[in-house]
């Protein structure tokens, strides 16, 4: 499992370019409207909007109190400090957890029952691979005090003991979150309006002309703030 996820470490963005493309494969559907009456279409979006939002919502969370450089060394795993502080403190996995949320959530959005079904257990047994071999890593450099963090904090359940304490010690970055998130807010977003407008075409209007304007008046308008803060990053004028 370490090699498969030594492998996996190399190549999982291209493993998110691949699992977004794939929410458009046509697939049975999760809910029907002989099973759930004509207004089925509110579960999917329901459901899945609140699981999404809860993924990303740990993601921010994570990233804005203690955040991890977990983009590796030469496409290896690689840490220079073994961070326990934050949400770390509940969990050693918080922005693993909220990209399989924010996944499932898309997932369930798209009303796919390939993605839920398949694609999603696939997803985590990757990730799974992933953390252990992060962990033969840090457990190879830290020791005794990563097994030390390993035996009070979960792998994968955040626990929300102390949770308050953890909240009224640090201070949220908000800068840093809107930094370091920003492409996977602007892909994230972009995906749930095409999702929407693709799955459910008559939530927002019958008229398709109307229905189109108004899904490009928000991509248009993501794409404009996704530059701007692409601009403050860039410029130096926005730091963290």
């Amino acid at each position: 499992m370490i090699a498969i996820g030594n492998f996996f470490f190399k190549y999982r963005n291209f493993l998110f370019v691949f699992l977004y493309l794939a929410l458009f494969i046509p697939s049975p559907p999760i809910f029907t409207e002989a099973h759930f009456g004509e207004r089925f279409y509110i579960l999917p979006i329901s459901i899945g909007l609140i699981i999404t939002v809860a993924g990303q919502l740990i993601r921010g969370l994570t990233i804005g109190l203690a955040y991890i450089v977990r983009g590796g060394k030469d496409k290896k795993v690689y840490a220079d400090n073994l961070v326990t502080e934050g949400i770390f403190n509940h969990c050693r996995n918080p922005l693993y957890v909220g990209n399989i949320l924010m996944l499932l959530g898309v997932g369930v959005l798209a009303n796919s029952l390939l993605f839920v079904g398949i694609l999603m257990p696939l997803f985590l047994f990757i990730y799974q691979a992933i953390v252990l071999a992060e962990e033969n890593f840090l457990r190879g450099k830290f020791g005794q005090q990563f097994d030390a963090y390993c035996s009070r904090v979960n792998r994968w359940m955040i626990s929300f003991k102390g949770i308050g304490s953890t909240f009224a010690s640090m201070r949220f970055n908000a800068k840093r979150w809107v930094l370091k998130e920003y492409n996977t807010q602007f892909i994230w977003l972009t995906g749930i309006v095409l999702l929407l407008l693709l799955n459910y075409p008559d939530i927002i209007s019958t008229d398709t002309d109307f229905r189109n304007t108004v899904v490009g008046i928000i991509l248009a308008l993501l794409l404009i703030v996704y530059f701007f803060v692409r601009y403050l990053k860039k410029s130096g004028r926005m730091r963290e």
